[in-house]
């Protein structure tokens, strides 16, 4: 009888130990995750770059990113509603974007778009922004499709530039200095992959650690 009646128990406290043990687990791959966060010496300067929210918002976060980057892509869809939802609409963090250039000659494209539309029409630039993302492909990444032809499809769908203008930037690379600021900050970071977020100084192991970005965030609030 009275094994019987321990037995009960016995399953209690393994499931109670099993709970434990996967708790311990979560605790320790969070904090594994959050040792392999940087902490820079600096944050980049966000100085004549793209920013949604308030601007003297006390946390900015910082992406680094590629137009042909599939999983900037990844990012902006999975992350960022929910990032600008919580954060950038309430005022409590703002939001910047910097060119890469990883991809090559369409990198370079994107951003010589993506800034001719924040010289000319700054209020349209994130519509731009979020339609060129839609348009990569979802599967041949490697294909290519960042061109002048489709890069004029998307501004005239977004914007209200003068696309005569618009497609003479591209051409002529008008903004190319404020590419290369761009990549100027990609070195001095030592940017190595995209997307790569830095908030207030702290660059992410994983960018889509929401649970991360939402804690260096409220810290930031403090």
């Amino acid at each position: 009888m009275s094994n019987k009646k321990s037995a009960p128990m016995k399953y209690l406290v393994m499931i109670t130990l099993a709970i434990v043990i996967l708790l311990v687990a979560i605790v320790v791959l969070t904090n594994k995750s959050q040792d392999k966060d940087e902490i820079l010496e600096n944050h980049p300067s966000t100085a004549n770059q793209p920013l949604i929210g308030e601007e003297n918002a006390s946390v900015s976060v910082v992406e680094f990113g590629d137009f042909k980057c599939p999983a900037c892509k990844a990012w902006g869809e999975s992350v960022y509603p929910q990032l600008k939802e919580d954060f950038i609409d309430t005022g409590k963090a703002n939001f910047s974007y910097i060119n890469t250039e990883f991809h090559g000659k369409e990198s370079t494209l994107g951003a010589l778009a993506a800034e001719s539309i924040l010289k000319n029409d700054p209020d349209s630039y994130w519509d731009f922004h979020k339609e060129l993302f839609k348009e990569q492909p979802g599967d041949n990444h490697d294909a290519q499709w960042i061109t002048v032809e489709k890069l004029v499809e998307v501004a005239q769908k977004t914007t209200d530039v003068h696309i005569d203008q618009f497609s003479q930037d591209i051409e002529q690379q008008t903004f190319m200095e404020e590419v290369n600021t761009d990549s100027s900050l990609v070195e001095d970071f030592n940017i190595q992959k995209t997307p790569t977020i830095i908030i207030n100084g702290t660059m992410l192991e994983d960018p889509y650690d929401y649970e991360r970005i939402k804690s260096l965030i409220e810290e930031g609030q403090e």
